[in-house]
């Protein structure tokens, strides 16, 4: 007989066809990998087949895997991954799609099967540039309108590029290149000889 885990796996299989990548189940969680351009599909397919019935966006993260294992990873950089919910079976799936360009990350947006999904996607365009197509109204939601750069790819500076802050003397609201100066904060350790001891 099998799992409930395995039965879930046939029937992601069956479902999505050559959209499937591949499905995997490591420690009592399934990953299905899809492919960028039948994403929309794949979706609509996970919400409405009775055997599946994914009712529920919980979450969708953006993910850049260009450090990914100690820079070993020879895929694609960007990734969006969605965490779906089962109410009817009771059970979660984790759906990645990567986009085909490093340059530029596009996937297609699933606001239209998932309203939830929309400040999701908002969220992984600012922070790490992935261009959701076909989304309502795509903008930063995060970080500042006149915001360089997505802060949460690998290769984003830690101080930024930009800073903002207000300037009195021209009483409004001022951009500049940044001017902090990296430094290393060490914290300093002070050891007592009887720290904690209660006899003493």
């Amino acid at each position: 007989m099998a799992t409930k885990l395995e039965t879930l796996a046939a029937a992601l299989s069956a479902a999505l066809g050559e959209a499937l990548v591949h499905v995997t189940t490591d420690r009592g969680e399934v990953t299905a990998v899809v492919r960028a351009k039948g994403l929309g599909e794949c979706m609509r397919e996970l919400r409405d087949r009775p055997e599946l019935r994914f009712d529920m966006l919980i979450d969708v993260c953006g993910v850049d895997y260009s450090t990914y294992g100690d820079g070993a990873w020879d895929g694609a950089r960007f990734a969006a991954v969605y965490h779906l919910l089962s109410l009817a079976h009771n059970w979660r799936l984790r759906v990645r799609a990567f986009a085909d360009d490093d340059g530029f990350p596009v996937l297609p947006s699933v606001v239209d099967v998932w309203p939830s999904a929309n400040w999701f996607e908002r969220e992984a365009f600012d922070l790490y540039g992935i261009v959701f197509d076909g989304h309502p109204d795509l903008r930063r939601l995060l970080t500042d309108y006149g915001f360089v750069g997505h802060p949460f790819r690998k290769d984003f500076p830690l101080s930024g590029h930009v800073e903002m802050r207000y300037d009195p003397e021209q009483r409004r609201v001022i951009y500049q290149p940044v001017s902090i100066e990296p430094r290393e904060i060490t914290p300093r350790i002070i050891r007592e000889e009887k720290y904690g001891d209660r006899r003493g």
